[in-house]
């Protein structure tokens, strides 16, 4: 399988991803998690202004095959949510690394165990050839 690692991106070792810029973090689940789920059909989205820790649910993806929760690749404070996954949960199957953004957190300390691109890359490779 192709799948999509824009290196401008950290990545967790549970599939989300985490684009840093001026404090600020953007979320989402990659390429590779969207696909695992097949067709995404609901989205539980954090509440802006929550307080999360590294680890922590910032909500659900719920898909045809599965049902799975989104962790936070960063401690700080929700600042916004992407409110169009509410009515169209696909695009995090169009667009995952764009439009299908999930939220925005400001972050008070990132994850010491965040992959780059190609750290990323290597740790799905490696699942696809044990499964």
């Amino acid at each position: 399988m192709n799948y999509q690692y824009p290196d401008n991106l950290k990545y967790t070792e549970d599939h989300e991803w985490i684009l840093e810029k001026e404090g600020k973090g953007i979320v989402g689940i990659t390429d590779y998690a969207q696909h695992s789920l097949g067709d995404i059909v609901f989205v539980e989205l954090p509440e802006p202004g929550q307080k999360v820790k590294i680890g922590d649910s910032l909500g659900v993806v719920e898909s045809v095959k599965a049902v799975s929760e989104i962790y936070a690749p960063c401690s700080g404070t929700v600042r916004a949510v992407n409110e169009n996954l509410l009515a169209d949960p696909a695009l995090l199957n169009d667009e995952p690394y764009a439009a299908g953004w999930i939220a925005e957190i400001e972050i008070e300390e990132l994850s010491d165990k965040l992959l780059t691109a190609k750290e990323y890359k290597f740790l799905i490779l490696e699942k696809a050839e044990e499964g």
